[in-house]
């Protein structure tokens, strides 16, 4: 039976929703770029930063539920871009990041699997142990990381792209 799954799907697909509003009106030669107001930089993530970071998620969440996440498992190149333990850097140039269409697209169709998958997902799966050491006395079971992965760090991150594109000057989604 799937009851648990579907719950945190739904908060996951909202906040899917709003990650694609919010890229209303971004540029290319903006998305890797870090707000500026002014001549003030202002180093917080940017939209490719927190697109490409986020993308990272899907696929654990997938595999953990006995999902296939082949289809959407991060190259060697994002994870060395995106990972927990990287920095976001601006990219004047273009040249450290993936394009913008390559990095929204990872987001959209891992996500879009991974809410797939949470929906079919048997409740049992959701009540095991979390198997991430480093997470487990935050979030002890596997519904609990992924409710955290799909809900709250997703959507921190979105204040994230929702504060620079106000910087950007491009107003609210």
């Amino acid at each position: 039976m799937s009851n648990i799954g579907p719950m945190i799907a739904a908060s996951a697909r909202l906040s899917l929703g709003y990650a694609e509003r919010l890229l209303k009106d971004v540029r290319e030669q903006d998305f890797a770029r870090f707000a500026r107001v002014g001549s003030t930089i202002i180093e917080s993530n940017h939209p490719s930063f927190i697109f490409g970071h986020l993308s990272l998620y899907a696929p654990r969440v997938i595999a953990e539920l006995g999902g296939d996440a082949s289809s959407v498992q991060p190259s060697d190149g994002f994870l060395a871009v995106y990972s927990k333990d990287a920095s976001c850097v601006d990219d004047p140039e273009g040249t450290l990041y993936p394009p913008m269409g390559e990095v929204v697209d990872a987001l959209m169709k891992s996500h879009q699997l991974a809410i797939e998958t949470l929906e079919s997902a048997d409740d049992d799966l959701f009540l095991q142990p979390n198997g991430n050491e480093a997470m487990r006395g935050k979030f002890p079971t596997v519904g609990a990381m992924h409710g955290f992965y799909l809900g709250g760090h997703f959507m921190l991150h979105m204040g994230q792209m929702s504060a620079w594109r106000r910087a950007m000057g491009l107003g609210p989604a």
